[in-house]
């Protein structure tokens, strides 16, 4: 017979049912008897066949007799027909398998003796292992399992079978025989990576019996049967929970991951199942009984033990969910053909998707053999591995669907790979392939990633109706109790409707019983758990009475703890009593995005591992406020004349006391010890505590006298806040203690500053030895920080799960602890920790890393002197850990900072008038020789070019754009740089030689002089060069090059210093400091430079600023200056300077997940990379950040751009050519860039700009150096060098030769004929653009090298010219600034340029002259006076503030009540519904403000008030949440949000907003947003709006709005050591403080900063400005009353201002612009409107009587209570309690008795105050009635309360009235 068709939804015979066959031939009967008896000719048979023929010609007589259409005889024998053939089929197949399997056996029989004998014994399959032991088994055992089968259906299923139906009450079996074959099982695998508490195994079963039961209906004379079953598949069973006693296993569970295969042969009336289309639908719906109990999702528990949860292992959590995404198929098999297939057609293709029972069948696509679908779903996946994925294509027809293939995946491999994303080949058919992604959703027990998987599902595309799930709701159905009635008061029979959406699922139904037990359990895909619900209805089994229903928000789950809800719920519309019981699990489907983008891009562990160590962080990113903390240092040293406590014989007896002092400041308690019988008590004790500088805080002190049987007595209090012991950095003084009536405490309290400077140590841990207290404290020299980011690759635990990693740090005695991590082995702290450290030289930091602080992963030993050696005394890096494997590091940042007693600095630096300087032994020096050294003739240089000054920038001329009409281009054509961009020039340093070095390695200790080995340390604005070491040589030659991008900050300093290489310690030769303002004026100078605070030495540089130029043409020049020079250091000049602006992108592509990328560009050219900060997530990511490069070769050098996401995932990349610019105009390109290996869409704007370096050394260079007439000077012979007059280290210097921080002071010289003697003042040497301007053309000769040099080159004479030497100069000198020379005097120019230092500089003069007397200095003449005027360099005269300056605008919210809220604190598990304890959260861009908590109210009025400054940005959300408190965690009441731009364009919003995710409640708001505008009339209207309103949060609204630009200052007095201060500034303004950042150290700082302040008064508030050197020494201040900016034009101020406390020349320029707050609210105040409270005003709850007096005591009489409200059948228990505000103490406190039971109670008692009558009438009496209830009840403690201002009360005739007694809403 032939084989039929595979069709959709039946599953092909499979590898299964080959044993399946082998065992069916068993019963296989011999054939041959039938073909023998064939050969015979028997006339019954004939007759029988005539019979049969006769029979069936008696229908179609009898239909032709009774006129019966032939039709209806024609569809009768068709249909027998066909049973017939399918019976004869199925027969013949029977047989076939039979003999076959007979056939089989007997083979097999004679081979197994064979196999025995060949094979060992110890062979074996270690996949599937036979188990003929059990097979033997189940034979012997069978007939008995038979026995008890028959018993089975006789006695149990037969009486139910004719229960169920009266229909069925005669029905009987009337044979049951299980045959002689039994069941087979034909192979057993068991798993060994399953779980711990289980065993898995999975048994092959085949089953091909000769079983024949026969089944009797005897009232409708009806029989059935069956004979012969055949079923083969793979049953899994598990065998969990192993426990500790016997049976050792606690249950079986048993199940088919797939559906097994079946076959049934009925007999008597089921062979009407055999007819064509019955036969298949029979099966299938037998096989799904059977599924409905054995096949996944489905599992049969048989529990072996007691109080088992079978429920949770009938239907346990899933592994996993499959997301399946069938895109598309290819090249599928052509089944609709034409003509007989002579012309072949296409096809319509559908797929059908199948995961054990979930099955799926996607939408056709007509004539095509390539069919696109892209649709998904989704698939809950219970067993891995085990559970296989099923596609199979069919092509629709009308008739039968034609099979075009099928593809098989086991999900196991999913879940390991997360996502595959491939194409599969179609089996059973010839071609076809389709393409699947499948994705591993992994389920998670928080809401951590809820939003990410909300975000991503919104980015998933497909063409199926539902969208993609981001969590499943497992929903375990347990039982119901009481129930109500039927009609009739009948029980019912409760069933149980479940609903998510439109998805329903029905429980099984308990029959007549009012307590069901259902033990179910569904599962729901849920897309939003924010917004769905579960709907539960019971319903009798008729599904038309409702006997209950509940309704379950799924964000209750969300607030839960693991997400689960386990309880009992009352049912809605239900009996009083009746309860359901329902366990709810939510499980988040996340799928990681960092494991599918690793395992996409390698599956080699060890490149995985390279890529995540390259991919992490190199450094720590802490919060800006790390390492801000300061060291208070509390001195407590006596106290004075305290107040006797120990009183002896009764208080007769004055006694003494034994006093102790508590101090608690930041949380932190200390207190000292006890002085015993002391009233002048010392106690010399010091502390301790790391703070922040925050407003706020204080220090609190109690002194109190130590009793032994009772309570210490108090002895008085003071507070000191914070905020002055910080200004003040230093503080010794007596303190008088407060609330008693003497005495005082001696305290030192100092704020001790922080530096990383490690040459502070030493004087500090000198102090520290010298200190000495009574409580053994030791004074910290140092405070450690640590931040501890992150740690990577940590060892598994020994169980080979991840572990729980915590980090320990302990340093000393004291220990911190992290949080300990969820199970990862790259945990995150983020967390930072600090430390007092007593000696940073000894003191050891240990990290230790543990698993839940038992199981060691590791540790890291960090000692502190370490540190001491890092730049800035921080190390910020990654660390390996010991006692881990190698790859485990840790990323942490420690920074030391050095604490500095003021007692450790120098006394200038604390006197306010400078002292006389004391002089060391190496400044001791004759009179003569400081005399001398200040007088030697300054040795000219000679530049024979011109200077080029550099060029300006021309503004480019944007033209007219199109206009724009879509969204598209409204992007920006071109960057918008800052004015600042590409301004930068390159200071170039060449180091040549020295001369006359400082000889520092003696011999035989110093009788021998020895040499030294130089290098030298050139430091440019943090930028450090370091020379070469010259071996043992005073006079090296280095020739070395540097150059450095600067730019042009006047203030800024170039250092030389000068060491000598040692072993231990390098010792100081010299040092020179240069202005580089000086080097930008001059250009270029090549110079020798003599070496300050040393005796004698010179260093020989050329210092050149190269200006940008954008001439092309300027290049080749460049270009040969880099093949002509040579450098020791292998430098080769730059040619040009590249600026870079990448300003935004657009269109960027999305990640691999869906998401948008989190966008960073790194670029590189050459050996350079910059990185760009990372943006948050957005596909049109904007930078604005500007980069520069030094190029050597335009024409070889190429920038690329790379752009990432989070520098992991690219995102793209752009190559840019430099030559490409040097063929753009003005060497510049600005627009926007397609980027390499992204969407055709995704674009880069970016403005690039060349600029050659015009270089005066090309010229030099190129032009041929000219000879000089003039005779080189050569040094005379007869001036030893070691006398004072021949020293040069002064007048030799002609660049910064002043010491430092010592301003220039100009001096004449003047040289008579007469005397021949130099008469001169102490002066400094002219700077360099003096000196440039008075050179003289002088060849001199090296002492080691008589050779003469190009006139190009600098020119000197080492020793110092004596008059007479002087005459012999040449009396010309180039001019500057032209090619022609005009001859002038070396001593005229000099008294010029000194003339003009001295007009320039004269501020700094005077200060430079307090330290050092100068003599009378000759009066400038009146042209020297105008040439000063033009060269001194000119001052803004306004600030240049940012265009978003003065921009921002204040968001006021006015929280007034809300109404209708959840209730969430029931009664009596619930059946009470109770009140709700809410208050609010906002949340606006990351600040967060929180109300008041309102007690027991479902209508809470706040009333509060929040004020906050931004700009407006229209998509910044404003956050509401409300909670109720709770004492465990705090209830979900609703949420809502709503868009700041909705706020803006509003204006002003006053109402009601309902809140979401809850049923019920709604909020009262008033959200403004208050523009700020510079119309001094609408003050007033603000003011009065602050006098009128009230806020329980005492909030006031501010009245303007103050942008203050803090942009420079000039000309700030030195520091009292003479150093140039490091400046910052600090702004004040009522109680908000901003600091400035601190500038280098100059005289002249710059911080372009801008600070924003509310303004609630401006005719009172004002701004106090402060300048301080390194926040430590004053340098002036500036206080700016607002009420002077209301006279200014737009209440403006822009310009100049002087500084108090500082020179006279010290001024500060800011802008500070006033704007007034037009806030609507104001103008609806003052008309008398404004927002309304809807909830009622706090009701009278009753009236209470006081009296109220004051003689020499303040005293209050309680009366009584009168009409007193309460809800209470009891009464109440009612007290007064009395308190006297502001205070809460003690002293202020009292109450009465308790009066029980009773709603008017009399209390009738006094009590008084101990306080003035002016103390008193400052106060408010504040009178609470409370209800003294136990702890568990649930009545309110206040009852009512009333507040008394005893300022309104006459204290001399007294006060005795009746007050009503008001609700407490707070």
């Amino acid at each position: 017979m032939a084989e039929k068709t595979p069709e959709p939804g039946s599953t092909p015979v499979g590898t299964e049912e080959a044993p399946a066959a082998a065992a069916a031939a068993e019963e296989a009967p011999s054939s041959l008897e039938p073909l023998e008896r064939s050969r015979r000719i028997d006339p019954m048979a004939i007759l029988w066949t005539f019979g049969k023929c006769l029979t069936a010609l008696l229908p179609v007589y009898l239909a032709g007799y009774y006129r019966v259409s032939t039709s209806l005889v024609a569809f009768g024998l068709v249909v027998y027909s066909g049973w017939k053939h399918t019976r004869e089929a199925k027969e013949a197949r029977l047989r076939a398998a039979m003999q076959t399997l007979c056939e089989e056996h007997e083979s097999s029989s004679a081979i197994g003796v064979r196999s025995k004998r060949d094979l060992p014994a110890w062979v074996n399959f270690p996949d599937v292992e036979k188990v003929e032991w059990l097979n033997k088994v189940l034979q012997q055992a069978w007939p008995f399992i038979g026995q008890y089968l028959e018993k089975l259906l006789t006695e149990s299923i037969a009486p139910s079978i004719r229960a169920s139906s009266t229909h069925l009450q005669t029905l009987c079996f009337t044979k049951i025989d299980f045959g002689d074959k039994a069941m087979k099982v034909v192979g057993v695998k068991a798993h060994s990576e399953n779980e711990k508490g289980q065993v898995l195994l999975d048994v092959y079963i085949s089953y091909v019996g000769d079983v024949e039961i026969n089944v009797e209906v005897k009232r409708y004379f009806c029989k059935a049967g069956v004979k012969g079953i055949q079923l083969h598949g793979m049953m899994r069973v598990i065998l969990e929970p192993l426990i500790g006693n016997v049976p050792i296993v606690g249950a079986v569970t048993m199940f088919f991951i797939r559906r097994p295969k079946l076959t049934i042969n009925w007999t008597g009336l089921t062979n009407l199942l055999d007819i064509p289309g019955l036969n298949v639908k029979s099966d299938t719906m037998i096989m799904d009984a059977i599924a409905a109990y054995l096949v996944l999702p489905n599992r049969l528990t048989v529990p072996l033990v007691p109080d088992l949860h079978v429920a949770q292992l009938r239907s346990p959590l899933p592994r996993g969910v499959v997301r399946i995404h069938l895109l598309e198929a290819d090249n599928l098999a052509a089944t609709d053909n034409y003509v007989k297939g002579v012309m072949a057609g296409m096809s319509d293709p559908y797929a059908v998707i199948r995961v054990g029972p979930q099955t799926f069948k996607s939408r056709h696509k007509d004539n095509t053999l390539s069919p696109k679908w892209e649709e998904m779903y989704e698939v809950i996946v219970h067993e891995v591995p085990g559970q296989e994925l099923e596609v199979e294509v069919y092509d629709k027809d009308p008739d039968q669907d034609d099979f075009l293939g099928r593809a098989t995946m086991d999900l196991g491999r999913v879940r390991n790979a997360k996502v595959i994303d491939e194409w599969f080949t179609l089996k059973d058919v010839k071609t076809g392939r389709v393409h699947l992604k499948l994705e591993w959703l992994t389920l998670e027990d928080n809401t951590e990633k809820l939003e990410q998987v909300l975000k991503r599902n919104e980015t998933v595309l497909s063409k199926t109706a539902d969208p993609p799930s981001a969590a499943i709701l497992a929903v375990y159905l347990d039982r119901a109790e009481a129930l109500p009635m039927k009609k009739g008061n009948k029980e019912p029979s409760p069933m149980v409707q479940l609903s998510v959406q439109d998805v329903t699922r029905e429980s099984k139904t308990c029959w007549n019983t009012v307590n069901p037990e259902w033990e179910d359990a569904f599962t729901f895909f849920i897309q939003d758990p924010q917004k769905q619900d579960i709907d539960i209805q019971v319903k009798d089994n008729d599904r038309v009475q409702t006997l209950g229903s509940l309704s379950i928000p799924l964000s209750r789950l969300l607030s839960s703890s693991e997400l689960s809800l386990n309880e009992w719920f009352h049912l809605n519309q239900s009996g009083p009593d009746s309860r359901i019981h329902i366990n709810t699990v939510l499980r988040v489907l996340w799928m990681d995005e960092t494991a599918v983008s690793s395992s996409l891009l390698s599956s080699d562990p060890h490149s995985l591992a390279a890529k995540r160590r390259a991919s992490r962080p190199k450094h720590t990113s802490p919060d800006p406020s790390f390492a801000t903390e300061g060291v208070l240092r509390i001195h407590l040293l006596e106290g004075q004349n305290l107040v006797p406590k120990d009183n002896l014989m009764g208080g007769i007896v004055k006694g003494k006391s034994d006093p102790y002092v508590i101090i608690n400041v930041g949380g932190t308690t200390f207190k000292s010890n006890v002085i015993k019988e002391n009233l002048n008590p010392t106690w010399n004790e010091m502390y301790e505590v790391v703070l922040t500088d925050l407003p706020g805080q204080d220090v609190s002190l109690e002194v109190l006298d130590k009793d032994m049987d009772m309570k210490d007595d108090f002895m008085g209090r003071l507070k000191i806040k914070l905020t002055d012991i910080i200004k003040a950095q230093h503080v010794d003084e007596w303190f008088t203690l407060n609330d008693v009536k003497h005495g005082r405490v001696h305290l030192a309290l100092e704020w001790l500053p922080t530096v990383t400077q490690p040459d502070k140590l030493e004087q500090v841990l000198r102090y520290q030895a010298k200190s000495l207290y009574l409580n053994k404290a030791v004074p910290a020299v140092a405070l450690l920080f640590v931040y501890l980011e992150t740690a990577h690759d940590l060892p598994l635990k020994k169980s080979g799960k991840e572990p729980k990693v915590g980090a320990e740090l302990v340093l000393r005695g004291t220990s911190c602890k992290t949080t300990v991590c969820d199970r990862t082995s790259s945990p995150q702290w983020n967390e930072a920790f600090h430390f007092l450290v007593q000696n940073p030289r000894k003191e050891e930091l240990i990290v230790k890393l543990s698993h839940c602080w038992d199981f060691s992963l590791g540790s890291v030993v960090i000692p502190l002197r370490d540190l001491l050696s890092q730049p800035d005394l921080r190390l910020d890096q990654w660390l390996n850990l010991d006692g881990a494997s190698p790859e485990s590091q840790i990323l942490l940042r420690a920074q030391l900072k050095i604490m500095c007693p003021k007692v450790t600095e120098s006394p200038r630096e604390h006197t306010e008038t400078p002292a006389k300087p004391k002089t060391s032994i190496q400044e001791k020096k004759p009179e003569k020789e400081l005399t001398q050294k200040s007088s030697e003739p300054l040795v000219p240089v000679t530049i024979t070019s011109s200077v080029t000054a550099a060029e300006e920038m021309e503004t480019e001329e944007t033209p007219e754009e199109p206009e724009v009409t879509s969204e598209a281009d409204l992007r920006p054509l071109h960057t918008s740089p800052d004015p600042s961009f590409g301004t930068e020039g390159v200071l170039r340093v060449h180091l040549l030689e020295a001369e006359n070095l400082i000889a520092k390695d003696n011999l035989m200790g110093g009788m021998v002089k020895g040499k030294s080995d130089p290098y030298v340390k050139i430091s440019v604005e943090g930028t450090t060069f370091k020379s070469h070491v010259i071996k043992e040589n005073l006079n090296p030659t280095w020739n070395e090059m540097y150059e450095l991008v600067l730019t042009t900050k006047p203030s800024s300093e170039v250092l030389v210093e000068v060491f000598d290489k040692d072993i231990d310690k390098d010792d100081f030769l010299g040092r020179v400091h240069i202005s580089l303002n000086e080097i930008i004026q001059a250009q270029y100078s090549d110079q020798w430079f003599a070496l300050n605070d040393v005796k004698h030495g010179r260093l020989h540089l050329v210092l050149e600023w190269v200006p940008t130029v954008t001439q092309p043409d300027r290049l080749q020049q460049a270009l040969q200056l880099q093949s002509i020079q040579a450098f020791q250091n292998k430098a080769s000049p730059s040619a040009a300077l590249l600026f870079v602006l990448i300003e935004r992108a657009q269109a960027l592509p999305m990640l691999k997940g869906g998401k948008e990328p989190k966008a960073g560009a790194e670029l590189v050219l050459g050996g350079t990379s910059y990185k760009t900060k990372v943006c948050d997530r957005s596909t049109s990511p904007q930078w604005g950040e500007a980069f520069h490069f030094l190029l050597h070769n335009p024409n070889e050098d190429t920038l690329i751009i790379k752009l990432q996401s989070g520098w992991e995932q690219p995102l793209g990349s752009l190559v840019l050519p430099a030559r490409e610019l040097l063929s753009k105009p003005e060497l510049l390109m600005d627009q926007w860039q397609s980027l390499d290996g992204a969407g055709p869409e995704s674009q880069i704007l970016l403005r690039a700009q060349l600029k050659i370096l015009a270089s005066k050394m090309d010229r030099k260079v190129v032009k041929a150096p000219e000879k000089h007439s003039e005779k080189p000077v050569e040094k005379p012979a007869d001036k030893p060098a070691d006398k004072p007059a021949d020293k040069h280290a002064a007048a030799d210097s002609s660049l910064g030769g002043r010491s430092e921080g010592r301003p220039p002071a100009s001096a004449v010289q003047s040289a008579p004929a007469a005397s021949q003697e130099i008469k001169q003042e102490v002066k400094t040497t002219p700077r360099l653009n003096e000196l440039v301007a008075s050179t003289v053309q002088i060849a001199v000769a090296r002492p080691d090298e008589k050779q003469k040099l190009p006139a190009a080159d600098v020119s000197h004479d080492p020793p110092s010219l004596e008059a007479k030497d002087s005459s012999k100069a040449p009396p010309s000198v180039a001019a500057v600034g032209g090619d022609r020379e005009e001859p002038i005097t070396a001593s005229e120019s000099e008294s010029k340029d000194d003339h003009e230092q001295k007009h320039s500089d004269r501020a700094a003069e005077r200060s430079h002259e307090k330290l050092h007397p100068t003599a009378p200095v000759k009066p400038p003449a009146p042209e020297e006076k105008k040439e000063t005027t033009k060269s001194k360099p000119s001052l803004p005269q306004h600030t240049s503030p940012d265009p978003s300056f003065g921009s921002q605008g204040v968001l006021r919210i006015h929280l007034l009540e809300a109404q209708n809220l959840v209730a969430m604190d029931s009664l009596m598990g619930g059946m009470v519904k109770g009140k709700s304890d809410p208050y609010v959260k906002i949340n606006v861009g990351g600040t967060t403000f929180k109300s008041h908590v309102i007690k027991e109210n479902l209508n809470p009025t706040w009333n509060e008030m929040y004020e906050m400054m931004m700009s407006p940005d229209p998509n910044l959300e404003v956050k509401f949440e409300l909670y109720d408190k709770d004492i465990d965690s705090d209830d979900f009441l609703g949420r809502f949000r709503i868009k700041l731009g909705d706020i803006i364009r509003s204006q002003y919003n006053d109402e009601w907003f309902t809140l979401s995710d809850v049923k019920h409640g709604r909020l009262h708001l008033v959200l403004e947003w208050v523009p700020a505008v510079t119309q001094p009339d609408k003050l007033q209207q603000v003011l009065q709006m602050q006098n009128s309103q009230s806020y329980q949060n005492k909030a006031s609204p501010s009245a303007a709005l103050l942008s203050i630009l803090i942009e420079r200052a000039q000309a700030l007095p030195l520091k009292k050591s003479g150093k140039e201060p490091k400046a910052g500034a600090e702004l004040l303004l009522g109680g908000t403080s901003y600091k400035t950042k601190v500038c280098d150290r100059t005289t002249c700082p710059q911080w372009h900063e801008v600070f924003n302040f509310l303004v609630h008064d401006p005719s009172k508030d004002m701004l106090v400005i402060k300048l301080s050197s390194g926040w430590d020494q004053p340098m002036g201040s500036l206080v700016l009353p607002m009420k002077e900016l209301m006279s200014k034009p737009e209440l403006l101020l822009d310009q100049w201002l002087s500084l108090d406390g500082a020179l006279p020349e010290s001024q500060i320029l800011l802008r500070a612009q006033l704007k007034v707050l037009n806030s609507k609210m104001a103008a609806l105040v003052a008309l008398g409107a404004g927002p309304v409270l809807s909830n009622k005003q706090a009701a009278t709850t009753g009236q209470i009587r006081l009296s109220l007096s004051y003689q020499k005591k303040l005293a209050v009489v309680v009366h009584a209570c009168r009409s007193l409200v309460t809800s209470s059948k009891e009464g109440l228990d009612t007290y007064v309690s009395l308190i006297l505000l502001p205070d809460k103490n003690k002293a202020t406190k009292r109450k009465t008795a308790v009066k029980k039971k009773d709603l008017d109670p009399e209390f009738n008692e006094r009590f008084e105050f101990d306080l003035s009558a002016d103390d008193a009438r400052q106060r408010v009496l504040s009178v609470c009635l409370k209800h003294s209830s136990s702890f568990m009840s649930r009545d309110k403690d206040i009852i009512g309360q009333v507040q008394v201002d005893l300022a309104q009360v006459d204290f001399l005739s007294g006060v005795t009235e009746w007050f009503d007694l008001k609700e407490d809403n707070n």
